[in-house]
């Protein structure tokens, strides 16, 4: 194929290939042309044009396929127009003579229609170049068309169609003849040539003025002919035509509008037009009066479908300014439409036209209008309904019985005003809380005039009203307990009036359905009211024979809607629904027959009336209630069930026709519940026979054959297989009117008023009962297939309609319950009725025939049936020659694998490949074609990689179809895409490879998606992108994003919603890898190409970029499905790029904020800000600006950009740089590169936050406030660099506080007010604001909200469920617990203690009954299942019993921070009880009010209510800590922690928590727990602090038990005291009993996890745990081991002394290696290793002393046991110095410190033993010839040594005190050179000065002088010490000072010495001298200043 890209084509390349390669070729090498022409320099071109021509002229002769020929057509029009363009005139004669010529055959054909699109590209882009010619092709096309086949005709139309967009204004000569060709073609049996025909007209009018003026009526009548027996594709092309049209009669367009014979039309003459096509279809006046005298006068549902859809168009193409200014107007002209008889003659024709009106209502309204006109338009229709309620009530009310209105006029406004109610619910449902304001409108009284209908006489009016009701409380959420409350009093006050008894109760039902789409619900209490009102009705239903069937069915559908609320609701009220179920019915069946003998017909109709809306009761508790379904309710279910199923078939032969329609409802319900219940449920009662044989009858009855195929059984079928059929409904944008095509029609709410509370946004269209039947049979006929035997009694006929769906789902039901087919004859019968479907003239059969087949495969489960299967279709497609049974086989082979996990055999797969080859080349029928590439696609995917081998013929195959199938035959290349997906698929990632077939195979499917992308049908472009979208997620880099991501945008705003949905489904997937790319590739786009009709979408690209095209799109989508696909791919392409483009991204969603129809509250105070900040300049208000890019955005889409804001946040803190979060850093970035950086945008965040959080719109309002507080949280801590001390939020305070005070409104929702009072509590605890009186702003609305709070349960009128206020309630206590936290170590001050703001204190009283009233509801409702008997009937104080469950997950994400914050109360109380005067508690605090009740029978003592208190805290936290799941924040263990922890430091707790060993275990074992499970340092150091609070508080314990014995005993007699603490007197310390050695446990698990090494069994391991060296440990590692270290030393104080014992072994071992790990390190240790030492080394060494200093060591009964266990420790400790680790790094200090230790504190025994002392006087005597430091410190550590007891100094003063001396007298050799080594003297003579104070009286004198004349000889004579180091005259001055000091002391020794040595006294004399006059000089320094400071002050004095 590269051969194919040059200028010229490679004809010697070309013709060594076959016929179909060559088509290939060409193809390639005129996309090349395409591409390289306007690119290329002309010069070159004009060179090479000639024989270009010439090329391109033989291709054009040579038959090419359709996608060749219009690229031909469009390269030949390409060059001429580069090139020179005075030979065009000549190919344009050759192309006229092509289409002149006489030759008919097939062959030539091709080169017909390329001459043919030749001439339209060529006047198409020459245009007026070719003016002289025009007329003689135009008539040449003309002429050609009159004998032309259809592909001739669509080919002649779309180059028509193209010589009139080229030519323009010139062309006007030829309009009428163009016209009446045209015509023709309109109405062609083609319907190709109707799409080609209306796209050519609408190509006319833009410049023929008498298509919309003088013959606007007769192209209308014109397109209503086109309409009738068309497909969707017609329909969307003749209604575009028709719309735009009528559009351009009533506003033409500026340039023609002034011309010759234009006149304007109105919007009255254009309606009228579509009215009487609507009533009269396309017929002439004539035919339409003799139809209506025949009676026969129906028009087609097609021309009824076609005219909505043009309705829609026109209006589209005014837009909405001309709808918000003409409203009123077309809103009459509809309503009068929908009023007239003719349209509403059946039930089916009103529920069409009633359809119709509400699509053109809802597609207007819906997405042309901004909010703000939505509400006027809502106005207009509320005024319309009132009128015309009005119009009827006086007709009705009129006395004279000749003016009185008819029932034809009640039908009339019926249906007007079933069209304007639904409308008006759906525009109040879809504006949701911004609709309040039309609630409080006066003007219209909306509610009231809503409320009005439901008194009207017809049903549907009265169930129109109830909707539009429901719709106001799903948007308005508060009103639903209002209106409930309304409808409950209309309906008890006017019970007589069967009407109001219909509507009210349909009202209260559509109210109940309602709650199922409002998260906030309505009271409990109004369930009661309902059950109440249903119970009431029904027993009053004999009451009154005139309107008992009204009572009788309100009753039941109460209840029915009563059931939806679920089972938290319907529990309560199922034993009354039980009595009311077994009253309804007969008690017994021979009860029954003794009812049947009774009653006429219209007492029948009564009770099946009531027993139909019973047995709706029950199907309702079945389907909502399924938890409550025990076996015994099912039980009480069963006998009215078993009653309902015999009295079916005795009615029917009683009493017939007469009860007919309620006989066919109360069937349908029977098979309704039947099919929800399990079979097995009611299979052994005696009525089973009876269903199945009135199923049979159902089935088999030829009057009950009404179900619709088109009903029936697309659901059975499979998605995929229905694409054969054309597009789904549910890929139509138009699918509310579309389905009305059915022969059923559509559905409406009258055929089955108890839909109307079923869970659904759009109203329920139930089918006609009829129908609905029918289908009801089937389904339950194929649960209960398994008892076949029970059938073959039966003679069965059924319709062929019937029988393969009733097959298919025997098979499906079990084929979902794993169930076995069971025996052969069961088998034979289904699969013969399927296998005979095949063969069906229906397709749909078809289709589902092939599901059910593969479904029987997936049953049999045998491959030996599979492979008889796919032979007996090969043999009948073999055979067969008619298209039908072809189709059918064919699409079996490719279904059968579907469930079985896909084709298997190489041989099968070979032979299904070659028989679907050759149907799919069957030219002859396109169908066959269709249904073959279909079941091809299918087999590919099911062969997976077995299918490689047939890949490359495949591809040949595909492209070859594609090359050469007419583009009229649309439904083949659809299955081809499917085809050529499916080999995109199998290929996956092998299409990257490089080899030369790979490369073969991409360009063949590169080439194939290029042929369907030019496909002129909508579905065949969709699966182009769909496979480029795969191509592009195997291979990449092979597809050219620069020519894709252009068509993709384009078709953006296409009329057809598969398109875009496979538009944007791409661009989500290029978002995610290449979001960058495919921007710009979209704004060059619009740049490139000048004028296209997508002018909308032009402009918002080139303003805002593609992102902003996607944002006008989501707000006009209302497909689910793409909103989503277009959020992820704006989310996807914010991920990529928002960082990089940040001010754009914050821009575009501060655009679509603010385009909202009405600005919000301006900001109260308006701050002052820097001028210099760019960000920053505006001044807050949050008023809307219209001049951005977008108007009138729903509230649905502002949401979304406030939450990408909130992703933008995010983004910027996980991939972002710093300084996003440093406004210095961003500062200072900023000046040397051209960066963004979201810090600098603060000021555009807290405005968009507070727009959304000020908005009408609730949903809107959360948002904002969650991204307030995101804010707040992200950038609370940030310096503001220009005002240090101060953060950079301080200057947003007002903004902050005016937008919450909105949500603290008495009519805010509560879910608001909750989220408002989060916010607060972020803002208080942040810290941003420090000044009291500015935070006070804020703390009031928390104040209004906690009075709110103590209102409680008083509130008069609850309008949502009570657990909203438990939500509400709790969110303000867990805001209060979290304001007076703002960080762990902060103490602000005020009087309550540590932790607690000043500003809470005054509320502290109140705060803390109600923090403990709400951790006791928590503890109540996490109370196992068990203990529910237990629980306060009434409920707890903020929550009911009813509605536990809903309260449930608001108390779980609330209690902890409310039990941390009640924990630091309690510490700061200390316990005590302070009587703070009332608490002003309007509500009671729980039944137990934690002790603070005030009646006399239940007054506990102070000390009664803190244990409470602390068991509630202990239980709530050990509870949690117990197994807190995956899921649980980390903040709740935390929390917990803490609180634990602030409990421990107050006294009483911690003597009640040391008094309870059980509670203490049971506290470590959990602890113990959490340390293993949970890495977070910042939990595991939390976890040890609260072992060593709870070790201390047993220390506490035990110490004031042994003083209690002291006191007690009295000294004298202290060895009978019995022995205290752990162990007793055995020493044993008990598992899971023992408090020591729970935490001795904990201690080793910390120890381990930290240093390996210190396990005997991970020791050896190359890498024990973290690495196993205490290098490894980080900081927070090395404070968890010293943590642990703490805790070890401190545990024999609670221990016996026989306990003690028990445990000292361990903990010197893990003290000893610990202590090892740390001193010894290996060569090379990192600077990390100084870093943990530093920290842990200390913590041991204290550790160490503790133990050795315990008093256990002293006692008598240990003593020795201590000692010899302390002897090995200290024998462990020296051998620490003799490691086995390879040139070791041994840290000496650690180790001599820790050997001093053992010298001063253990007892003498321990340490004078040998040869112990011995080698610690070889250590130390070692250290002494070490290096500095650790000399240093020897002599101090020798230092204490020599000061202690006498039984260890006197060894170590005669073992070392001569090395001492040694070493100082060498000094006067070698001076100090550093500060190190002068330290090391001054510590060596400090250590020989207390050898010398620690020798005896009698020999000091001789030490004494030793020491002298060493310090004599530090001195320096007076030349010496000049020129001396600093550090040697340091030691001369300390040693002087020295002498002077001791010399004094021992003036004896001191003269002797003098006196024996003259050089000393020498030396001495001269260093004395010479300080003294150093000393002089300096006084004499200090006092010159003095002299002349009268001269400083005589210069400084100018006076």
């Amino acid at each position: 194929m590269e051969r194919a890209h040059s200028l010229l084509l490679n004809e010697e390349a070309c013709s060594q290939l076959g016929e179909h390669q060559r088509a290939e070729f060409v193809f390639e090498w005129l996309r090349f042309l395409k591409k390289l022409l306007p690119a290329a320099d002309r010069v070159d071109v004009k060179k090479n044009q000639k024989c270009l021509v010439e090329q391109l002229t033989g291709i054009l002769i040579g038959s090419p396929g359709p996608p060749t020929r219009w690229l031909l057509a469009h390269c030949l029009a390409l060059l001429y127009r580069v090139g020179d363009s005075l030979t065009s005139s000549h190919t344009v004669d050759r192309c006229n003579d092509i289409i002149r010529s006489k030759d008919d055959s097939p062959s030539y054909l091709p080169t017909r229609l390329a001459a043919i699109a030749c001439l339209g590209a060529l006047y198409e882009q020459l245009g007026r170049l070719l003016v002289n010619t025009f007329k003689e092709t135009l008539a040449n096309l003309l002429k050609a068309i009159k004998s032309a086949e259809s592909q001739g005709r669509y080919e002649i139309m779309l180059s028509v169609e193209k010589i009139l967009r080229g030519l323009g204004v010139s062309a006007v000569p030829c309009h009428r003849d163009i016209y009446k060709a045209t015509r023709a073609c309109l109405t062609d049996r083609s319907m190709a040539v109707r799409c080609a025909a209306a796209k050519c007209l609408l190509e006319l009018q833009r410049e023929a003025v008498f298509l919309w003026t003088s013959e606007l009526e007769n192209v209308a009548t014109l397109c209503f002919r086109a309409f009738e027996s068309s497909n969707y594709d017609v329909r969307v092309a003749i209604s575009k035509l028709l719309g735009t049209l009528l559009a351009t009669a009533v506003e033409p367009k500026q340039p023609t509008a002034h011309r010759q014979g234009s006149r304007r039309s109105s919007l009255e003459e254009v309606m009228d037009l579509l009215t009487g096509g609507f009533l009269r279809g396309g017929a002439g006046f004539l035919r339409a009066s003799g139809d209506k005298l025949k009676g026969t006068s129906s028009v087609s549902k097609d021309i009824r479908i076609g005219i909505t859809q043009s309705c829609v168009v026109f209006v589209s193409c005014l837009g909405g300014v001309w709808l918000e200014a003409n409203f009123s107007a077309l809103l009459v002209l509809l309503m009068e439409l929908v009023s007239q008889t003719r349209a509403t003659q059946t039930p089916a024709d009103a529920v069409c036209c009633r359809r119709c009106i509400s699509f053109i209502l809802r597609a207007t309204l819906g997405s042309l209008l901004g909010e703000k006109a939505q509400i006027a338009a809502a106005k207009e229709i509320c005024l319309a309904i009132g009128k015309q309620k009005r119009a009827v009530d006086a007709a009705m009310c009129d006395g004279n019985v000749e003016t009185r209105v008819t029932t034809t006029d009640v039908a009339a406004s019926q249906h007007v005003l079933v069209c304007a109610l639904l409308e008006l619910g759906s525009l109040v449902q879809g504006l949701a809380s911004t609709a309040a304001s039309l609630l409080t409108d006066t003007s219209t009284a909306l509610l009231d005039t809503v409320i009005s209908v439901l008194l009207h006489p017809s049903v549907s009016a009265r169930l129109a009203a109830a909707w539009c009701l429901r719709c106001v409380a799903v948007a308005l959420p508060s009103q639903g307990a209002v209106l409930l409350d309304r409808c409950a009093e209309r309906l008890n006050a006017l019970k007589s009036c069967p009407e109001a008894v219909a509507g009210y109760s349909s009202a209260i039902a559509a109210l109940l359905g309602a709650v199922q789409h409002c998260p906030l619900g309505i009271p409990h209490t109004k369930g009661n009211v309902v059950m109440g009102l249903a119970e009431d009705l029904l027993r009053s239903a004999t009451q009154n024979s005139r309107i008992s069937i009204q009572r009788t069915q309100a009753g039941w559908l109460l209840l029915s809607s009563l059931n939806t609320l679920g089972p938290a609701v319907v529990e309560h009220h199922l034993p009354r629904m039980l009595v009311l179920w077994r009253c309804a019915f007969p008690p017994s069946i021979r009860d029954l027959d003794m009812e049947l003998r009774r009653g006429d017909h219209f007492t029948w109709q009564v009770t099946l009336e009531g027993r139909a809306g019973a047995l709706c009761a029950m199907k309702s508790l079945v389907i909502h209630c399924r938890d409550l379904l025990t076996d015994d309710v099912i039980g009480r279910l069963l006998t009215p069930l078993a009653c309902a199923v015999a009295l079916v078939p005795t009615l029917i032969k009683s009493y017939g026709n007469l009860i007919k329609n309620t006989s066919v409802v109360f069937r349908l319900r029977v098979y309704e519940i039947l099919a929800l219940l399990p079979p097995k449920t009611y299979e052994g009662e005696k009525s089973f026979g009876i269903v199945l044989k009135q199923l049979v009858t159902d089935i088999t009855g030829p009057e009950n054959v009404v179900c619709s195929e088109l009903t029936l059984l697309p659901p059975l079928c499979h998605s995929d297989d229905l694409a054969l059929l054309g597009p789904a409904l549910q890929d139509m944008d138009q699918h509310y009117i579309e389905e009305q095509r059915s022969s059923v029609g559509g559905g409406t709410l009258e055929y089955d008023p108890f839909t109307i509370c079923v869970k659904c946004q759009d109203v329920p269209a139930p089918l006609p009962p009829p129908a609905a039947l029918t289908t009801a049979a089937v389904q339950l006929f194929g649960c209960n297939f398994l008892f076949y035997d029970k059938l073959r009694d039966y003679n069965l006929w059924i319709s062929p309609q019937l029988l393969t769906p009733l097959s298919f789902l025997c098979v499906q039901h079990l084929g979902s319950s794993r169930v076995g087919l069971g025996p052969e004859e069961v088998r034979k019968p289904a699969l013969g009725l399927l296998v005979g479907a095949l063969e069906s003239s229906n397709p749909l059969l078809r289709c589902m025939a092939a599901e059910g087949l593969s479904r029987l495969v997936q049953v049999v489960n045998d491959p030996a049936f599979t492979v008889s299967m796919t032979l007996v279709s090969f043999d009948k497609l073999k055979t067969a020659r008619d298209a039908v049974t072809r189709t059918g086989h064919a699409l079996a082979l490719g279904s059968l694998y579907r469930y079985v996990g896909g084709i298997s055999s190489p041989q099968h797969l070979s032979a299904c490949v070659g028989i679907l080859f050759t149907l799919s080349q069957d030219s002859t029928s396109p169908e066959v074609q269709r249904w073959a590439l279909h079941s091809l696609s299918m087999v590919i995917d099911h062969a997976g990689p077995l299918y490689h081998g047939h890949v490359e013929a495949s591809f040949t195959l595909v492209l070859r179809l594609l090359l050469s199938i007419p583009p009229t035959h649309v439904e083949v290349h659809q299955s081809l895409g499917r085809c050529l997906n499916a080999l995109v698929t199998t290929l996956g990632p092998d299409l990257q490879g490089e080899g030369q077939s790979v490369s073969a195979l991409r360009t063949s499917c590169l080439v194939g998606c290029a042929v369907m992308q030019d496909s002129p049908d909508c579905l065949v472009e969709a699966q182009a992108i769909s496979c480029l979208q795969q191509l592009h997620m195997f291979a990449p880099r092979h597809v050219n994003l620069a020519s894709l991501v252009p068509s993709l945008c384009v078709n953006l705003c296409s009329s057809y919603l598969s398109l875009r949905r496979a538009v944007v489904a791409c661009l989500r997937q290029l978002a995610q890898k290449e979001a960058l790319e495919v921007s710009e590739h979209a704004v060059a786009l619009v740049k490139e190409l000048p004028r296209r009709d997508n002018t909308h979408l032009d402009v918002t690209i080139k303003e805002v970029g593609l992102e902003g095209a996607l944002f006008s799109l989501l707000d006009r989508e209302s497909d689910p499905r793409l909103c989503q696909d277009i959020q992820e791919t704006l989310v996807h392409m914010m991920s990529s790029i928002a960082t990089g483009k940040l001010a754009h991204w914050l821009k575009l969603c501060k655009d679509v904020l603010s385009a909202s129809a009405e600005s919000t509250a301006p900001v109260e105070t308006n701050q002052e800000e820097e001028g210099e900040r760019d960000d920053d300049a505006s001044v807050f208000h949050a008023t809307s600006e219209s001049s951005g890019p977008f108007t009138n955005l729903r509230w649905s889409t502002r949401v979304f950009a406030v939450e990408c804001v909130c992703r933008i946040i995010a983004l910027c803190e996980s991939h972002g740089h710093p300084a996003h979060f440093d406004m210095a850093l961003a500062q200072e970035h900023r000046l040397h590169e051209s960066t963004d950086f979201l810090v600098l945008h603060l000021a555009a965040l807290i405005r968009m936050a507070f727009m959304a959080a000020t908005d009408h719109s609730d949903k809107l309002r959360l948002s904002g406030l969650q991204t307030l507080l995101v804010i707040i949280r992200k950038f609370a801590a940030i310096p503001e660099p220009e005002f240090p001390g101060h953060v950079i939020l301080e200057q947003y305070q007002a903004n902050v506080g005016a937008a919450l005070r909105p949500a603290f409104t008495a009519d805010a929702p509560p879910d608001v007010t909750a989220k408002a009072c989060q916010v607060c509590s972020a803002w208080i605890a942040s810290g941003v604001v420090s000044d009291l009186r500015d935070l006070r702003r804020v703390h009031q609305l928390l104040a209004s909200s906690l009075v709110k709070v103590q209102a409680g349960k008083e509130v008069p009128s609850q309008l949502y469920n009570e657990g909203t206020s438990t939500m509400e309630t709790l969110a303000v206590l867990k805001a209060w617990a979290e304001s007076p936290i703002p960080g762990p170590e902060e103490d602000c001050g005020g009087a309550g203690g540590p932790g607690l703001l000043t500003l809470v204190q005054t509320d502290l009283a109140t705060l803390s009954r109600l923090w403990l009233a709400a951790l006791q509801d928590y503890v109540l409702l996490t109370l196992p299942q068990d203990y529910s008997a237990q629980l306060p009937a009434t409920g707890g104080t903020f929550y009911t019993a009813e509605t536990a469950e809903q309260a449930r997950p608001h108390y779980c994400s609330s209690w902890a921070p409310i039990l941390h914050a009640t924990a630091l109360w309690l510490n700061s109380t200390g316990f005590i009880m302070v009587d703070d005067g009332p608490a002003n508690l309007s509500r009671p605090v729980t039944p137990t009010s934690m002790g603070q009740s005030t009646s006399l029978a239940s007054v506990k003592s102070p000390e009664d209510i803190s244990s409470d208190r602390l068991h509630l805290i202990l239980g709530i936290s050990v509870e949690f800590l117990c197994s807190p799941h995956s899921h649980d924040q980390m903040e709740n263990i935390s929390s917990c922690l803490q609180a634990l922890q602030a409990l421990l430091e107050v006294s009483w707790p911690r003597s009640k928590v040391g008094n309870d060993q059980v509670l203490s275990v049971e506290l470590l074992s959990v602890l113990h727990r959490l340390i293993v499970t949970r890495e977070a340092p910042g939990v595991q150091l939390a976890v040890l602090e609260l072992v060593r609070q709870v070790v201390c508080a047993a220390q506490e314990h035990v110490k004031e038990k042994r003083h209690s014995a002291e006191v007690d005993d009295g000294a004298a007699e202290k060895e009978t005291v019995p022995e205290f603490g752990e162990g007793r007197d055995t020493g044993g310390l008990v598992p899971g009993r023992s408090l020591v050695f729970g935490a001795l446990e904990l201690c080793l698990c910390v120890l381990v996890r930290k240093l390996p090494q210190l396990s005997p069994k991970l020791a050896g391991s190359p890498s024990g745990g973290q690495g196993g060296s205490s290098l490894s440990l980080s900081d927070s590692d090395c404070r968890q081991v010293a943590a642990a270290l703490a805790i070890l030393s401190d545990l024999p104080s609670i221990c016996s002394p026989d306990g003690s014992v028990s445990i000292l072994p361990t903990l010197m071992y893990l003290l000893m290696g610990v202590l090892r790990e740390l001193v010894q390190q290996p060569c090379g240790g990192g600077a990390g290793g100084g870093e943990a030492l530093g920290l842990v080394v200390p913590a041991a060494l204290q550790a160490l002393r503790a133990v050795l200093s315990s008093p256990m060591s002293r006692s008598e009964k240990s003593r020795g046991a201590w000692a010899h266990l302390l002897r090995c420790a200290l024998n462990t400790l020296l051998d620490f110095w003799d490691s086995g680790t390879p040139n070791p790094v041994v840290d000496e200090v650690s180790l001599l410190t820790a050997l001093t230790i053992f010298l001063l504190t253990a007892s003498p025994e321990v340490t004078t033993a040998q040869p112990l002392q011995t080698r610690c006087i070889d250590k130390f005597k070692a250290s002494l010839e070490s290096k500095d430091p650790v000399v240093s410190q020897s002599y101090q550590l020798l230092m204490s040594v020599f000061q202690s007891k006498t039984g260890v100094a006197v060894p170590f003063i005669q073992g070392l005190g001569s090395c001492v001396v040694g070493h100082l007298q060498g000094v006067e050799r070698r001076r100090p050179q550093s500060s190190k080594e002068l330290q090391a003297i001054q510590d060596g003579v400090r250590a020989l000065e207390a050898l010398v104070f620690a020798a005896d009286e009698m020999h000091r004198p001789q030490l004494v002088a030793i020491l002298l004349p060493i310090l004599i000889s530090f001195l320096l004579d007076e030349n010496a010490l000049s020129s001396a180091p600093a550090s040697a005259r340091t030691l001369h001055e300390s040693a002087l000072q020295d002498l002077m000091r001791i010399g004094p002391q021992h003036s004896s020794v001191f003269k002797a010495l003098m006196a024996s040595s003259p050089h000393m006294k020498a030396r001495l004399e001269a260093a004395v001298k010479g300080n003294q006059e150093s000393v002089n000089a300096k006084a004499t320094q200090l006092q010159v200043p003095s002299k002349t400071s009268p001269s400083i002050q005589l210069k400084t004095n100018f006076l």
